[in-house]
């Protein structure tokens, strides 16, 4: 442990901000972002935390740190020097998932979109504006919810002749009415473009001599909508959550699903199908034991941190059992439709694991649905992503 980089925890302010962590060469090896500053680097100095983030801190002659007003404009800026610097340990961490960036496509009503790094390709920096990498798809879009209460933007069909739900509650500047002209609309994008770049002081400027009422808010952004929950670096992450389900007709020509999300997002290009070979018709435990048994022969493919099951607990016990037996040890949560589409663990499940399952539910649900919805898919299709 570098106790002189711990002694500096004390001049730390209790603020949101950004920090770095620096080598003896003065290169960064990471950008994080924090809504206390303190409390989160505090947290490098614990005991168990995760063997990357313990060799970073070894590496680590110095700590640099930025405070911001407010947790949005730490995620903006966290964005903008992870782009500038590439650190090292930023990039360790993504293990194989891909960055999510903020592309606002050039056009008479543009809107912003939230992309992954692999899909960047489609929209060339000719045609459009690139923001990040930022590293939480669900911050990310939170972040942009409390930015289009300050400078709205549409995502309804322009000049439609019916207002949009959005247009009702004033996320909406009336594009689908046609309320609002190109270069007016133009103006809020492009105070969202200096935001998302980092130029705060020049936003507030403009602002101020624009419009006064804007620039209040502005400065009085609340993150009470954002995630201000800091990960324990000790702590289980769920970045990646497989869901599998089976489906088959009368028992016959069965196919197994497995979707995958990452940070709370369907991933499509990881999803796989299984046509099932082995397991006895219409005995959906041992075909989900199949399934996952082939599954983990790909050692090439990201392993997930979470494996969700349409089940209640007896099929979370067969196939604890059945993955034990193939030395692979990743946790398994149900939902029990019996139950009321409770979750379902099992006995040796820690707490903090429950607990942030629990916590993301509405997500676990999704990968149910999408389970099924895929391993029907594969069915009626004949599968043609067997794998």
């Amino acid at each position: 442990m570098n106790l002189k980089l711990k002694a500096e925890l004390k001049n730390i302010p209790a603020k949101p901000g950004i920090y770095f962590w620096l080598n003896k060469a003065g290169r960064v090896l990471y950008v994080g972002r924090a809504t206390n500053l303190k409390a989160r680097l505090g947290q490098y100095f614990q005991k168990n935390i995760d063997r990357r983030i313990a060799e970073m801190v070894d590496q680590a002659a110095d700590i640099k740190y930025e405070a911001t007003d407010n947790l949005l404009e730490a995620i903006i800026l966290e964005a903008t020097n992870i782009k500038k610097y590439w650190p090292k340990y930023n990039i360790v961490d993504r293990d194989g998932r891909s960055f999510i960036y903020v592309v606002i496509p050039k056009g008479e009503y543009p809107k912003p979109l939230i992309v992954r790094g692999s899909d960047l390709k489609k929209f060339p920096a000719t045609r459009a504006k690139i923001f990040g990498p930022y590293q939480s798809f669900h911050l990310l879009q939170n972040a942009l919810r409390i930015i289009r209460r300050l400078f709205p933007y549409s995502t309804c069909v322009p000049r439609s002749g019916r207002a949009c739900f959005d247009y009702q509650i004033g996320l909406c500047p009336g594009a689908c009415l046609g309320v609002i002209s190109p270069r007016d609309y133009q103006k809020n994008i492009n105070n969202i473009i200096l935001l998302l770049s980092g130029e705060h002081k020049k936003l507030v400027k403009k602002l101020v001599k624009e419009n006064p009422i804007a620039a209040r808010a502005f400065r009085h952004i609340q993150d009470v909508s954002l995630l201000t929950r800091e990960d324990n670096l000790g702590e289980t992450r769920l970045n990646r959550i497989e869901g599998y389900d089976i489906s088959h007709l009368t028992g016959k020509e069965s196919y197994g699903s497995m979707v995958v999300f990452e940070n709370g997002e369907a991933n499509r290009n990881e999803y796989r199908l299984f046509k099932i070979k082995e397991a006895p018709a219409g005995d959906d435990e041992r075909a989900l034991a199949e399934v996952l048994t082939r599954r983990f022969r790909h050692a090439e493919w990201p392993r997930p941190e979470l494996i969700m099951i349409d089940g209640g607990r007896p099929q979370i016990s067969f196939l604890t059992r059945a993955l034990s037996a193939e030395n692979i040890n990743i946790p398994l949560v149900g939902i029990s439709k019996f139950g009321g589409d409770k979750l379902v663990f099992t006995v040796k499940t820690k707490k903090p694991l429950r607990d942030l399952a629990n916590n993301i539910k509405p997500t676990l649900l999704k990968v149910r649905e999408e389970a099924h919805r895929f391993a029907n898919y594969g069915r009626k299709r004949g599968a043609k992503k067997l794998a």
